[in-house]
């Protein structure tokens, strides 16, 4: 990344791609833009990532965990925050207004609501019966106001067909959910599918061309259930360099709980394991004024796309839909 010119925040150079193994911080290692699950936990926290860790200059990405009546208070700082539920509902009381966020059983039960905390803002997060929380954040220069986001506002889209289908909840999509720097959305992947294909990338500013975005892929691996037993599931990620100045190469096997930053390069495709529907949720922000998000395809793997018209979607998709009845949650 380069240094910026237009007030926003200048960005880190990139790691050395040989570094340490799976799982350390981002500070020198190619291999360590996969985080293991656990590999970055800090006290409420089970995965902890923000520039400096990253090594970028603005996508972070927090998971917190609950327990029943538990809360947690947190400095927006320079940032930019999505609270949004993965499992269980919350309040999240910030700027002297309380979001009531009915949230979801899990991330592959359905689209839930969220509530968006702006920079220089205190916030704070509480469960009665307790759940996982993303905030997803961006380092941003407008202070927006509070606001909470219904479920039934999210637009659901599917994408790409046969074994390429999947669904898109673009809750924080540019063009969907104001912001400032930060986009956000969550991708369902069928069992047996791939996603993210073909390969892409965003790590150009190029006017109305492509976006300069870093990127953060967290993953959850839906377990197959027999017998009462679950067996954990699995899927694999492939980032490739994209370029003079790119280095990103990572091919991991991700698991549930797992993440892959992605400051540059070729990403995709994500694979789904058969039996194990995937789960990410995208937190993208760059230094662009234009809040967008325009890719490049791979000039090898474009032409999938004109295949699609000939296949129909995978009839396992939607998972879900997006409720149509406001008041999942109230201000």
């Amino acid at each position: 990344m380069t240094g910026s010119t237009d007030g926003k925040p200048a960005a880190a150079e990139h790691p050395d791609p040989d570094g340490p193994a799976d799982g350390a911080p981002h500070g020198t290692a190619g291999s360590g833009l996969h985080l293991r699950a656990g590999s970055t936990a800090a006290g409420p926290y089970a995965l902890d990532v923000d520039p400096g860790r990253a090594g970028w200059g603005y996508s972070s990405l927090r998971v917190l965990e609950l327990d029943p009546g538990g809360s947690h208070e947190f400095d927006a700082g320079d940032s930019e925050w999505i609270v949004l539920p993965l499992s269980g509902g919350c309040t999240v009381s910030t700027e002297g207004v309380t979001f009531s966020l009915h949230g979801r059983g899990s991330v592959f039960e359905g689209v839930s609501d969220f509530a968006y905390v702006p920079r220089d803002a205190k916030a704070t997060v509480a469960s009665e019966a307790g759940g996982r929380f993303a905030l997803t954040g961006a380092r941003c220069t407008r202070r927006l106001p509070a606001r909470y986001g219904p479920a039934s506002g999210v637009p659901v889209e599917l994408r790409g067909s046969g074994n390429c289908s999947r669904q898109v909840n673009n809750f924080a999509a540019a063009g969907v959910f104001e912001a400032d720097q930060l986009i956000a959305v969550e991708v369902l992947t069928p069992g047996g599918n791939w996603s993210s294909y073909p390969p892409h990338k965003h790590d150009e500013h190029r006017p109305g061309v492509e976006s300069e975005l870093e990127e953060i892929y967290y993953f959850e691996i839906a377990p197959h259930r027999t017998d009462g037993d679950a067996i954990p599931g699995l899927g694999y990620q492939r980032v490739s360099p994209s370029g003079p100045g790119s280095s990103t190469d990572v091919l991991a096997e991700v698991r549930d709980g797992d993440a892959v930053l992605i400051p540059d390069g070729w990403h995709g495709p994500s694979m789904a394991a058969p039996g194990h529907d995937m789960y990410y949720l995208n937190v993208m922000a760059g230094p662009g004024l234009e809040r967008a998000w325009l890719i490049c395809d791979h000039p090898d793997h474009a032409w999938i796309r004109g295949s699609w018209e000939h296949q129909p979607v995978d009839p396992r998709l939607p998972l879900y839909e997006a409720p149509t009845v406001e008041g999942e949650g109230s201000k």
